[in-house]
C-alpha cells in the first residue's frame, strides 16, 4: 500500500497538470511576487528569533537552577560571587551581582551621607535604611535590564503574527483584481481563464498563514516562559534581601 502511495505522489509531481507552488511563485505578477518575498523575510527573520530565542531562554533556565542550588548552598557571600563569575545566561546571578556590589560599594563608606528627595524636605537617614534602599533599587534595575534583554526581539514575532495574514491577504485581492481584469480582457469566464490567477492569488494568503502561525504560537510561549523567570527574579530579589536584613543590615 505505502509503496502504491508513494508512486502516486511520484507520478502526480512529475505530471505537467500538478499543481506547483514554485511554478505559481515564478508566474506570479510582481505585485504578488513582492507580496510573497516581503513574507518569505518575515518568516526566515522569525524562525531565526524563535530558533536563537528558545536557546536563550533554555540556558537562563538551566542556569538558574544551577545558580540559586549555590545560593541556597553557600554560606558566605563572597564565595556565591566567585562561583557565579561565569553565570552569564541567567538573569538572577546578574541580580545578584547588582546587589553585592552595591553592598560591597557601602562597606566602603562611599555612601555616609544619603537624603531622601530632591527638592525640599530633605532629611539624612541611617546608614542601613541607605544600604537596602540603595541595593533594592541596584536589584531592581538590574531586573529591568534583564527583562528587557530577554524580551528584545520578541515584540517583531507578534508584528509578524499580526500582519503577515494581511499582507497575503493584500496579495490575494491584488490577483484577484488582476485575474477579473484578464477576464473582462479575454472575455471569457471560463474555469481555464480564471483559475490560474485565482490560485496564484491564494497562494499569497497561505504563504502570509505560514509565517504568522508559528510567530503567534511561539510569541505566546515565549512570553509566558519571560513572565515565570520575572517571578522567579522577584522572589529571588526578595529573598536576598530578606537574608540581609536578617545577618547583614
Amino acid at each position: 500500500m505505502k509503496t502504491l502511495l508513494l508512486s502516486w505522489v511520484i507520478s502526480q509531481a512529475g505530471s505537467p497538470d500538478a499543481f506547483s507552488i514554485i511554478k505559481v511563485i515564478k508566474e506570479a505578477g510582481p505585485v504578488v511576487m513582492g507580496v510573497m518575498f516581503l513574507l518569505f523575510i518575515f518568516s526566515i527573520t522569525s524562525w531565526a528569533i524563535i530558533i536563537l530565542k528558545g536557546f536563550t531562554l533554555r540556558k537562563a533556565e538551566k542556569e538558574g537552577e544551577i545558580f540559586l542550588k549555590l545560593f541556597w548552598e553557600s554560606r558566605q557571600l563572597e564565595e556565591i560571587i566567585r562561583g557565579a563569575r561565569d553565570m552569564n545566561n541567567t538573569p538572577l546571578a546578574e541580580i545578584y551581582r547588582a546587589g553585592y556590589m552595591e553592598l560591597d560599594r557601602f562597606r566602603e563608606g562611599d555612601s555616609k551621607k544619603v537624603t531622601i528627595g530632591k527638592n525640599e524636605e530633605q532629611r539624612p537617614i541611617t546608614n542601613k535604611e541607605a544600604a537596602r534602599d540603595n541595593i533594592t533599587r541596584a536589584m531592581r534595575r538590574a531586573m529591568m535590564g534583564e527583562i528587557t534583554r530577554l524580551e528584545r526581539a520578541i515584540p517583531f514575532l507578534a508584528t509578524c503574527g499580526n500582519t503577515s495574514p494581511f499582507i497575503g491577504l493584500f496579495g490575494t485581492v491584488w490577483g484577484i483584481m488582476i485575474s477579473f481584469h484578464d477576464i473582462g480582457q479575454k472575455g471569457s469566464a471560463s474555469l481555464a481563464v480564471v483559475a490560474p490567477g485565482i490560485s496564484e492569488a491564494l497562494v499569497a494568503t497561505a504563504i502570509g498563514l505560514f509565517a504568522a502561525i508559528p510567530a503567534v504560537i511561539f510569541y505566546n510561549h515565549y512570553t509566558n516562559k519571560i513572565r515565570i523567570l520575572e517571578s522567579e527574579m522577584d522572589a529571588f530579589t526578595a529573598d536576598f534581601l530578606n537574608i540581609l536584613d536578617r545577618h547583614i543590615l
